[in-house]
């Protein structure tokens, strides 16, 4: 398969690392045009460096932006008014440890709503904007990156849990509103991947215990998500193929679909 995006301009959030770099990477490397989106200058100044070296004929920009926030979206729609693809990838969790009722009653206000605002309000306001002018030219794809934890919810990050079914409701909504147009939406559902963020987290784990990152997310998985079928993390590029493929002309015919590149860790089939 021959994925072909020349003359498309795609906005990825959140991708100045981990899946979203990726992903971003991947679009360019199809030929698209690429906005890289982070909340700050310097490692969005970074990432475009890297990708305009990497990618010297690709138009390869940069828009630091909070899109937690209403300003941060204005801002980015101030910068880039038009898009065909958009993947809304930006979002983090709280990674805690797990100690029954007490540890969840704990979670305060501001993390529920923190999480809120910027895994799920993020991408409504995004797709608020770009969609209706996908619409009017008869084309567009938008992803929003979900996770396994929107249908295997985690008891140890509920509000993540949360957000990350938010994202599949509204994905699922918005493909029905703008059927029969030419656009897609979908959602795509990664499992433990060595991401920035939980990558880190298990380097960090790793070295608190003496042992080697492969065998602390070993230790993970086993505690965790026994139920996955790889039996290891999945790399960012697995995850971002999924997510290119998804903003492609040859996915023309999936739309409101909950895409798993999770691993195998859900135990039903749908």
């Amino acid at each position: 398969m021959n994925i072909e995006l020349t003359g498309r301009k795609a906005i990825v959030t959140g991708s100045t690392a981990g899946i979203g770099r990726t992903t971003a990477e991947g679009l360019a490397r199809a030929g698209a045009s690429v906005v890289i989106n982070g909340r700050g200058s310097a490692r969005v100044d970074e990432a475009v460096r890297q990708m305009r070296e990497t990618f010297p004929a690709s138009d390869i920009t940069g828009i630091a932006a909070d899109l937690s926030t209403i300003e941060g979206a204005e801002a980015v729609f101030a910068q880039a008014p038009d898009a065909d693809i958009l993947v809304n990838n930006v979002g983090t969790a709280h990674l805690r440890d797990y100690n029954g009722i007490e540890s969840i009653a704990k979670i305060p206000d501001e993390d529920w709503l923190g999480l809120f605002q910027l895994n799920v309000m993020s991408g409504v306001r995004m797709a608020r904007h770009y969609l209706p002018r996908m619409v009017r030219k008869g084309w567009g794809r938008v992803v929003f990156v979900s996770s396994e934890s929107a249908v295997n919810i985690p008891k140890e990050m509920l509000d993540y849990g949360m957000t990350k079914t938010a994202q599949l409701a509204v994905s699922r909504g918005l493909a029905e509103a703008v059927a029969g147009t030419g656009v897609t939406v979908n959602a795509v559902l990664p499992g433990p991947t060595r991401s920035e963020i939980l990558g880190d987290f298990m380097a960090k784990q790793a070295e608190a215990n003496g042992v080697s990152q492969e065998e602390a997310e070993q230790g993970f998985l086993k505690a965790m998500r026994p139920t996955t079928l790889i039996q290891r993390f999945a790399t960012t590029d697995e995850v971002a193929n999924m997510i290119v493929y998804a903003c492609s002309e040859q996915a023309s015919a999936t739309t409101g679909a909950a895409l798993r590149v999770e691993g195998g860790v859900v135990r039903f089939v749908a």
